[in-house]
């Protein structure tokens, strides 16, 4: 009878992101024990070369977010180690966790992307980059970590004071965009296939980081209630933006629309490489839309990498 197969699930990390990524990584790791594979859970840590060296596992699957594990940090390490590994490569990771490198790959491409400006935080205390409403957002975090949205009647004051708290506190310099009304929307691309589009609704505020991963703070509408032309398209997108990211795996690209503009309304915000594998995640969710159980899912990203 031969060996089953040894994945190394890496998880948790330092970044922002930690207790998702350890809800991620716990719910990967089950499910990939439950259909009989070999699991060695990785809490990732700064000996982690060592740990994974020891362990000799097939593949690691990938569970962190943020910084270092989406950043192309971990995949470089994993690349040298000679250790096949789930979700997109460095070249890719390195690009997509930046927005304005982002920005340089996908609208060339023809992805419609907001117009943004790489602003020093220092500036906004004597004047605003554009004007309001506006959107600041560190260049490479993930998850809405650190956005702002800056319009008329803030409390952050007019102009930002420095006691105001916001991102402007925390990063040296921030990418400042021009805030688009209208609907949040997302869809997943799995195996180079687009899935479905899920509408995401805020019962307050905006889709930030506590919005994400907090139960009953946001309603998923999956599929998403929106004109058949609007769903191709953003279906379409989401999959070039996949493929001109060079992804694998696994990506979420994140669409804002302006509904009154019909198709003109629809811009990319970013391409996520490392998306949530959480009870509340979005691409178990659209994958189950799809008739794709959460194993199944994470036996074909998990092949995917071996393949």
């Amino acid at each position: 009878m031969s060996e089953p197969i040894h994945v190394a699930v890496l998880m948790g990390g330092w970044s922002n992101e930690r207790p998702v990524s350890l809800m991620s990584g716990n719910g990967v790791a089950d499910a990939l024990e439950e259909q009989g594979y070999k699991v060695s859970r990785v809490d990732m840590d700064r000996n982690v070369a060592q740990v994974l060296a020891g362990l000799r596992p097939d593949v690691v699957f990938n569970a962190l977010h943020g910084v270092p594990g989406e950043d192309g940090s971990v995949q470089g390490m994993l690349d040298l180690m000679g250790i096949k590994y789930t979700h997109s490569g460095m070249v890719t990771s390195v690009i997509a966790i930046d927005k304005e490198l982002t920005k340089q790959r996908l609208v060339p491409g023809g992805i419609p992307m907001p117009k943004g400006t790489i602003v020093d935080s220092e500036s906004l205390y004597s004047g605003d980059p554009l004007p309001r409403p506006y959107v600041l957002k560190p260049v490479n975090e993930g998850s809405s970590v650190g956005v702002a949205i800056v319009k008329a009647d803030s409390n952050y004051g007019d102009p930002i004071s420095r006691d105001a708290k916001g991102p402007w506190q925390e990063f040296d310099s921030l990418l400042a965009e021009p805030f688009i009304k209208g609907r949040e929307l997302t869809v997943a691309v799995l195996g180079g296939k687009p899935l479905c589009v899920t509408e995401l609704k805020p019962k307050s505020g905006f889709y930030d980081f506590d919005a994400k991963y907090t139960d009953g703070l946001t309603e998923h509408i999956c599929p998403a209630d929106i004109p058949q032309d609007i769903e191709d398209y953003m279906m379409e997108l989401a999959q070039r933006a996949h493929e001109l990211l060079g992804c694998k795996g696994a990506s979420r690209t994140d669409f804002r629309w302006d509904d009154e503009l019909g198709r003109d309304g629809v811009f990319v915000l970013e391409t996520n490489t490392q998306p949530g594998m959480t009870p509340l995640s979005l691409v178990p969710e659209q994958a189950k839309q799809m008739g794709i159980s959460y194993a199944a899912l994470v036996d074909q990203l998990v092949k995917e990498a071996l393949a």
